[in-house]
């Protein structure tokens, strides 16, 4: 009994404290409890009332006013209040479906408000980019931040009232197009967190597509088969590529970078999203861009112009390659890169083709016809003027010949290599491939020399055309090409060439005259001297003025070359042996030039009629110039 008492003692008090302290416990959370659901509830009543307030306001449906009023521009505050009552009531609506389920009547209520305020997003979005058109064009958006950077230079003229009313006009572009871009963002955040994000990008997608289909036709950038081009005549087709051209340039520069920087700004809270509205409104267009090239590099049509406009889209493609990996950067338009990488494939293997084509015209070349004078071959002056013009192009070609293994030289002699470390594979392959284009040439002009019959005659038509086309490389971006060896290991065969003219030329005219001009001869002897260096004379003279020397640094080399050779030789014997002829009378009869005379008679020389193309011209020739440049037999 004592133990059990004592266990009454002890642990009676304690355990009817625990009991009542726990009681009182549950009784405060209860009412806790109560009081947070209460409050709760208070404040989703409230939130769900505010948000209607300014939803019904702006609903079309029930208010005149609202139908044709636009909230963001009527009310920026009013609007940004919008914005955030909407996205309160969309905490609300999860708060809702957590404690009481999808059937409660607020939540009912909440989502009714809901779409209405959706269906009033929707048609602000839909305003802002149809009003906003002429501020969020391409342009506007892409060339934003330059026109900013603009502004900022010409601050230090701020006293110029022209500068500043320009400098104000421009601010306030600028600023509709940057509030428009906000404003578009605001909404578009509001849809897609409020699950509406379907709806809001099928609104994008068909006014922002309009644009880019509509600027792309504009550019005059159209759909067209292979067999449509293959059909088009020379001069259409080449009007097409210089349109594609400058169409390019504007896309890349304006039309698509601007719709990339507008649908990453708008969707900037979603890539998913932002990829597939610009995938969805510039694909189509971009690949119908970048297309076309492709096609013309497929044509069959033949132009000596097709070559440069070929190598113009090359390098249009080339220069923004790494514009197009930027703004078609998503997966879902890597067809676009593709299609840009397909075009350049397409145009390398175009040049290479009409590389190809233009040797082939060189060496199939089958005119007979010679040169009057030795002077310039239409072959000649044709194609240094195409290789010129293709010297222009050195980077481009340097990118497409890279690859391309070199020539087979067994075709030529030994003597036309390039230089003798022609093997070296540190000669760049251009280099090698522009000698092997102009030794082609070299050698079809050897075998061309070889129809003349007056073989003095051969030389000169060889050392004419070397020297132009020497002076065509010093003049035109073709020095760095193929470089100073090249240069003055062609100049040095002019100079071999020449020589080989002179004594076969003035031969005769040297050895009418004694090897010591002013060793003593009997009278007999220096008559008949005389007699044999007039007549001599006379046929050289005669026979060489029709000849032509069209460079003009060529022509008095080599008269000088000549001249002061014949002229100081035959000084010396006039001098000497004048007086042994005779008196003044008998003098007349044999001598017919003093040595005065011989150096005038030379001053007229190698000047036959020159056509104006034979004539050494400036490399830096202009597109516009090409035509004319490239008018001539060679058809490549």
């Amino acid at each position: 009994m004592p133990r059990k008492g004592m266990r009454s003692l002890c642990f009676s008090p304690k355990t009817q404290s625990f009991s009542t302290s726990r009681q009182s416990t549950t009784s405060e959370s209860t009412a806790s409890s109560t009081n947070r659901r209460r409050f709760s509830e208070s404040m989703i009543e409230q939130t769900i009332d505010a948000a209607a307030t300014i939803i019904m306001k702006w609903d079309a449906d029930t208010s005149a006013y609202a139908k044709v009023t636009s909230l963001f521009y009527e009310s920026k505050r009013e609007a940004l209040q919008f914005i955030r009552s909407v996205n309160e009531l969309q905490k609300t609506m999860h708060l809702l479906v957590s404690d009481q389920g999808s059937g409660s009547e607020k939540l009912v209520r909440a989502q009714i408000l809901m779409q209405t305020a959706m269906k009033r997003l929707q048609k602000e979005f839909y305003q802002i980019l149809s009003m906003n058109r002429a501020h969020l064009d391409p342009e506007s958006v892409s060339t934003r931040s330059s026109r900013t950077s603009a502004r900022s230079s010409t601050s230090d003229f701020d006293d110029d009232d022209e500068i500043r009313t320009a400098g104000d006009s421009i601010s306030e572009i600028e600023d509709v197009s940057s509030m428009a871009m906000s404003d578009l963002k605001l909404i578009a955040d509001c849809m897609i967190a409020s699950g509406y994000a379907k709806e809001c990008m099928h609104i994008y997608k068909i006014i922002r597509k309009s644009i880019i289909d509509e600027g792309i036709y504009k550019l005059g950038i159209e759909k067209l088969s292979s067999s449509q081009v293959n059909k088009m005549e020379w001069d259409v087709l080449d009007l097409k590529i210089k349109n594609w051209l400058e169409a390019e340039k504007i896309s890349m520069r304006t039309l698509f970078t601007g719709e990339r920087i507008l649908c990453d700004q708008v969707f900037a809270t979603s890539d998913l999203i932002k990829e597939s509205c610009f995938t969805e409104i510039s694909k189509e267009a971009a690949i119908l861009l970048f297309g076309f090239p492709e096609l013309v590099a497929k044509t069959k049509k033949y132009s000596p112009e097709k070559m440069f406009r070929v190598l113009d889209m090359y390098s249009a493609i080339s220069e923004d390659w790494k514009e197009i990996e930027t703004i078609f950067s998503f997966e879902s338009t890597s067809t676009v890169r593709l299609q840009s990488l397909d075009s350049l494939v397409r145009l390398s293997e175009s040049v290479r083709s009409l590389l190809m084509d233009f040797e082939s015209t060189i060496q199939k070349d089958s005119s007979k016809t010679m040169i009057p004078g030795g002077g310039l071959h239409p072959l000649t002056i044709s194609s240094m003027n195409y290789l010129t013009l293709l010297a222009d192009y050195s980077n481009i070609l340097t990118d497409i010949i890279s690859d391309w293994p070199p020539p087979a030289k067994s075709t030529l002699p030994a003597s036309f290599l390039f230089s003798p470390d022609s093997e070296d594979s540190t000669v760049p392959a251009i280099s090698v491939r522009f000698a092997w284009l102009i030794l082609v040439l070299l050698c079809k002009l050897d075998g061309k020399a070889k129809h003349y019959k007056d073989v003095s005659l051969s030389y000169l038509f060889l050392a004419n055309n070397l020297q132009h086309v020497i002076s065509r490389v010093r003049t035109s971006n073709l020095q760095y090409i193929l470089g100073e060896e090249w240069i003055t290991k062609h100049e040095a065969k002019v100079k071999q060439f020449t020589s080989n003219y002179e004594p076969l030329a003035w031969g005769e005219v040297f050895a009418s005259l004694p090897e010591n001009p002013t060793a003593p001869i009997t009278a007999v002897k220096a008559k008949d001297c005389f007699r044999k260096f007039n007549a001599s004379f006379e046929k050289a003279y005669w026979k060489q003025r029709s000849c032509i020397v069209p460079d003009s640094k060529l022509r008095e080399e080599i008269k000088v070359s000549i001249g002061t050779k014949l002229v100081t030789l035959y000084r010396d014997f006039y001098n000497t042996h004048i007086s042994t002829v005779g008196d003044e009378r008998s003098a007349r009869l044999f001598v017919r030039f003093s040595p005065e005379d011989i150096g005038n008679y030379f001053s007229d020389l190698f000047y036959g009629t020159v056509s104006s193309g034979s004539s050494s011209t400036s490399s830096s020739v202009s597109s516009h110039h090409r035509r004319q440049m490239l008018r001539s037999p060679l058809r490549v």
